[in-house]
């Protein structure tokens, strides 16, 4: 009976982990749920309304792609040149019911605007609504029962980028947004998916988005940058390359915060993997939001291959310890010590909770440009009020996490399930790069029932560690 109950358990957990991940393997390292290539790593760009609100027109959204260019925010990694809500005429549609701009505000129309920002190697995002209007509430704006035809509208232009938002929608908010997906693939343009439902509503959005809203809109305060921290990271476990928790657009700029401020909210968006859409006014940044937004060794945090979310892994009051793994091997990690408090204190990261051995790890602060040193146990800084030090630390040794067959960092279900795939020849390689290493958990040199075996005991609970660790 505890044999069947054991089996029936691993059933449940294998259904509970696997159903929301397709195992469609792609680039040999991957596994990605909507398979439309895009997505990768976090999205970088900007959008307009953080900034301009509705009040957006042609003459403005060039001069941003200008200085996308002239600012070095292109070269830092930024590509999108995004659209938001009132782009649209009022009434929306023309007589056939197609999707028109405005013609005062936008007399080139949308396509000229699109080959405008190609022109200077950038992208061209657009903003839609699955209800019947948009949030501007323009008639006729929303894409309820014009799906195909907005999908179709938007390749026509030349559209990299759609965000959808839930504004006078139905009740049926899956289908709502499938029915997009599905329009966007049938057009055959690369068009990234940005789904905005202002909450994590399931793993099903996994399968449907590139990336989508996990809370309600930013604020340009503290008050609601921390709030949003912990709502985006309830669902941590369903970001990764093709698919991100989206906890809105970057406030960085825009002039309700400090500088310190605004540097704690960029690290934390880079820590949870967050996509990077600017939404200040880049045409006339000061040189400290300049240096914030094109910090490129912190844009590489959040732009790691890997896409693990960062999590928070100790606190002690209003200072917190967070750690976002870097690549597949274990052995590099990104540390922010965040000070949520209302004056500087010390924080310290010990390796231990890190997943480090004690030893020579190297400390570099990311903010500072410069090597910390090295350090056995731990590293300790003190941290400004509403700041974060974000590090990269890096231990000598090697540290394969055995069982890590997809590097997630986590051994569960999945990995079990691609273990068994490798057995059964459906997949020769697996999506970490040092895929068959970790899957050799009893350390004879080849993957083998016995290994199958082991991870299944490991998940049950029978074995806490493989015979391959040390």
């Amino acid at each position: 009976m505890i044999k069947i109950k054991r089996l029936v358990a691993l059933g449940i957990l294998t259904a509970m982990f696997i159903s929301p991940f397709p195992l469609s393997v792609q680039n040999e390292k991957q596994a990605l749920a909507l398979d439309n290539n895009l997505g990768l790593t976090p999205p970088m760009g900007w959008n307009s309304w953080n900034i301009f609100g509705g009040n957006i027109n042609e003459e403005k959204i060039k001069q941003i792609a200008d200085a996308m260019v002239t600012t070095g925010m292109k070269d830092a990694g930024y590509e999108y040149v995004n659209l938001d809500d009132n782009w649209m005429a009022n009434p929306a549609r023309d007589e056939n019911g197609y999707l028109i701009p405005d013609p005062i505000r936008f007399p080139s129309g949308m396509k000229a605007l699109a080959d405008y920002i190609h022109s200077k190697g950038l992208k061209f995002g657009i903003y839609g609504d699955r209800g019947v209007t948009t949030c501007c509430n323009i008639p006729q704006s929303g894409s309820q029962g014009y799906e195909e035809r907005d999908a179709q509208t938007f390749a026509d232009w030349g559209v990299d980028y759609l965000k959808y938002d839930n504004c006078a929608s139905d009740s049926n908010l899956q289908a709502g947004y499938e029915k997009m997906r599905d329009a966007l693939l049938k057009t055959g343009r690369p068009i990234y998916y940005s789904i905005c439902c202002w909450y994590f509503a399931g793993p099903w959005l996994v399968d449907c988005g590139n990336s989508w809203r996990t809370t309600g809109d930013i604020t340009d305060n503290w008050g609601s940058i921390t709030r949003i921290i912990d709502e985006n990271s309830k669902s941590a476990a369903y970001a990764g390359p093709g698919h991100w928790n989206d906890p809105d657009m970057l406030e960085v700029g825009n002039g309700n915060m400090t500088d310190t401020e605004y540097k704690a909210h960029f690290s934390m968006w880079c820590m949870m993997a967050a996509p990077l859409i600017a939404g200040n006014d880049i045409r006339n940044m000061t040189d400290a939001t300049k240096e914030i937004l094109t910090n490129k060794e912190v844009i590489a945090i959040d732009q790691d291959s890997a896409g693990v979310q960062g999590t928070k892994v100790s606190a002690s009051g209003e200072l917190e310890v967070w750690c976002k793994p870097l690549g597949t091997d274990g052995t590099t990690k990104a540390v922010a010590l965040f000070n949520r408090s209302a004056a500087a204190a010390d924080i310290t990261v010990k390796w231990s909770d890190i997943g480090l051995d004690d030893g020579s790890v190297a400390v570099r602060d990311l903010w500072e440009h410069k090597d910390c040193g090295t350090f056995s146990t731990g590293y300790t800084a003190n941290v400004p009020s509403h700041g974060v030090v974000l590090l990269k630390v890096s231990s000598a040794d090697g540290a394969i996490m055995y069982g890590d067959v997809d590097g997630s960092n986590n051994i569960d279900a999945i990995d079990y399930s691609l273990i068994k795939m490798y057995l059964l020849g459906q997949i020769s390689e697996f999506p970490a790069s040092d895929g068959k290493l970790a899957a050799d958990v009893d350390g004879d040199g080849q993957i083998t029932a016995l290994d199958f075996s082991l991870v299944k005991q490991y998940l049950l609970g029978v074995i806490n560690k493989f015979p391959a660790q040390k």
